[in-house]
């Protein structure tokens, strides 16, 4: 294994329990990044040549290496995937009764930059850099091994890789998987487009303030925004809402929404609506629409921290709209998956949004991602997802 040295004074944050190595943090005497290739596995060393851990390379990002062995130098072979694929699957089964899953969730899990979604038999995966590519093979064996499952889908398409200019040709690496595959949330059954959906085809990020909603939305009008394929809707539906609308710009995702409507034999109470979601939020406040559940789950308006006033001035116009479509004592739920955006700047954001509304707001539960999406302590970067539950007052 080859030698990654550091500046003096650079081990700090890694000694901390961070996984990343910025190309600024690298001794360029010792250590020049030209002699790297992605997917070299290397031994990071401190100025004193004190080992830190194993991490493999991405000699050309800002991220010029991961670490996924901390202290330790160790190969990323099969018996490497299948160690850490064992401790992910055994906090996943201590918190969930059946098998649908965020199965790794990246650094929190120690193996940085893989993203892998469990539907039953079925594994998602993305690989989100070229430097994991190397390793596809032992970790495909690791997986085959551990889970037995009937299919694996590899999705290449992420932002991130597009972003560094890889191949985003998806395809399955494993058996046979459909088209649409089969999960159960809250008790509630869905179809996730797996192939050409959103990100792995579902999200299970939001799944207790999903559950939330139970207490919040029977015999209730809903309004869901962004609804995607009708994770909050359908479930809101399924929970006892009397009607239930799901707004997306994507023909294809409220195809989705009615055919989960079907599955749950809640089509009656379900309708959709297609277009932009401010305009057509706008347009409906004009009609005389109102609800007394409102959801807002938008995509993240805030990719970069430069974009954060962007950002939040996105925010602050879709809560607005969402309060004025909101009956007095209704419920907004306002959620949020940009990271650079804090728990404190989305309450901002709906107080003022409040305010231009004309109406007052009161915090009465908080939500956050669910225990398959573990919170590394010394990365801020894996806590990304908020969800607040508001009255209008």
């Amino acid at each position: 294994m080859i030698d990654l040295f550091l500046r003096k004074g650079a081990d700090h944050r890694l000694r901390g329990g961070h996984l990343w190595v910025y190309s600024n943090e690298v001794d360029s005497q010792r250590s020049h990044l030209s002699g790297y290739s992605a997917g070299d596995l290397v031994a990071v060393r401190n100025a004193n040549g004190k080992l830190l851990g194993s991490a493999y390379m991405e000699p050309s990002a800002l991220i010029c290496a991961r670490m996924y062995a901390p202290g330790e130098q160790r190969a990323m072979d099969t018996p490497f995937f299948t160690s850490r694929l064992e401790a992910a699957l055994a906090m996943r089964q201590a918190a969930f009764e059946k098998s649908f899953y965020r199965l790794v969730y990246g650094d929190s899990d120690t193996l940085p930059g893989m993203i892998i979604d469990r539907f039953g038999d079925y594994l998602v995966m993305q690989l989100n850099n070229s430097g994991l590519e190397r390793y596809c093979e032992p970790l495909l064996a690791a997986l085959i091994a551990t889970l037995q499952p009937r299919g694996i889908l590899l999705r290449a398409d992420s932002r991130s890789r597009r972003e560094q200019g890889l191949s985003t040709d998806s395809a399955v690496v494993y058996g046979e998987v459909p088209q649409h595959v089969a999960l159960e949330e809250n008790g509630v059954q869905f179809l996730a487009p797996v192939f050409d959906g959103q990100k792995t085809g579902w999200f299970y990020d939001h799944r207790m303030s999903r559950a939330r909603l139970a207490n919040w939305v029977k015999d209730k009008s809903v309004l869901d925004v962004y609804s995607y394929i009708g994770g909050w809707g359908v479930q809101a539906a399924a929970f006892g809402a009397t009607q239930v609308c799901c707004l997306d710009s994507s023909a294809q995702a409220l195809e989705g929404v009615d055919a989960n409507a079907r599955l749950n034999q809640v089509e009656s109470r379900v309708v959709t609506r297609r277009g932009s979601a401010p305009e057509t939020m706008a347009a409906m406040v004009a009609q005389g629409s109102r609800f007394e559940v409102v959801i807002l789950d938008p995509p993240a308006f805030i990719q970069r921290k430069k974009d954060l006033k962007k950002g939040i001035a996105a925010y602050r116009r879709i809560n607005d709209l969402g309060l004025q479509l909101l009956q007095p004592g209704g419920l907004l739920v306002s959620a949020s998956c940009s990271m650079h955006l804090s728990r404190a700047d989305l309450m901002t954001a709906m107080q003022q949004a409040a305010v231009r509304a004309d109406c007052g707001i009161r915090v009465v539960e908080q939500g956050a991602q669910g225990p398959d999406h573990p919170i590394h302590p010394a990365i801020p970067e894996t806590e990304y997802l908020k969800a607040v539950f508001a009255r209008k007052v």
